[in-house]
């Protein structure tokens, strides 16, 4: 697996956070270095999610420092966020029902160069190529999930955002998931991720922030994990 760089694609600093007149978010501090895999961690409710969308641009109001591959983006249209080679797939997946995989899949506009074709997506998840023609009503919750992330990977986007991709699935779903995301590694993306399965997340992950009501309370390293597991335990509740 190759290392990370030391160029930083997503830097954050003193973020807040805001949905209509409610701050949910307080000072967030992360940095993300291309190649990584890093995670967001922490209970329900704690943040996590808003992180991504903040930087994604889909707050109502989004303040302090947010840059990627060193332009701000505070104030930037979502739209635009994605040009800059970001792609986010959300926790509700957004298959559309009445459309079939293959049409689901082909959707999202080419961004830029690099994408993978449709053809390497099927070899990444076979199980899309035998359901091409099923309609999204039909996909089962972890062909659905592996649909949402299939789909973004055709944009060429190389710097992925990705929320709760193993909630609710089957665990030979959530084995796969696993190993498409260290391949994605292996090809120089970039992911930052919000996970609630802390042994998936440990598994793939090279750094960890703790989010707790809104801000970041402990930050760590997939080679800090054995020598401080029980701490790291308490802090997600586990």
């Amino acid at each position: 697996m190759p290392e990370a760089t030391s160029k930083v694609v997503i830097d954050v600093e003193a973020l807040t956070g805001y949905y209509g007149e409610t701050q949910a978010l307080h000072n967030i501090k992360l940095q993300v270095k291309e190649g990584e895999i890093v995670c967001l961690l922490g209970r329900n409710g704690a943040g996590k999610t808003t992180t991504l969308r903040a930087v994604m641009g889909l707050l109502s109001r989004a303040e302090g420092k947010i840059e990627i591959q060193g332009q701000s983006v505070v104030g930037m249209p979502p739209e635009k966020i994605a040009h800059l080679g970001v792609a986010y797939c959300p926790e509700e997946r957004g298959i559309f029902a009445s459309l079939s995989t293959e049409e689901n899949l082909m959707l999202p506009p080419i961004l830029k160069p690099g994408g993978l074709s449709v053809e390497e997506i099927y070899e990444l998840f076979p199980n899309l190529l035998a359901r091409r023609h099923s309609q999204g009503t039909k996909l089962s919750g972890g062909e659905q999930q592996m649909l949402a992330i299939a789909r973004i990977l055709r944009t060429g986007a190389k710097l992925l955002l990705l929320d709760e991709c193993t909630e609710g699935l089957a665990p030979v779903i959530v084995e796969r998931i696993g190993q498409v995301i260290s391949l994605l590694k292996s090809r120089g993306f970039t992911v930052l991720m919000v996970e609630q399965n802390f042994r998936f997340a440990s598994r793939y992950a090279d750094r960890f922030y703790v989010i707790e009501e809104g801000q970041v309370i402990e930050a760590f390293r997939q080679e800090d994990i054995a020598s401080n597991r029980e701490r790291i335990e308490r802090l997600l509740g586990l």
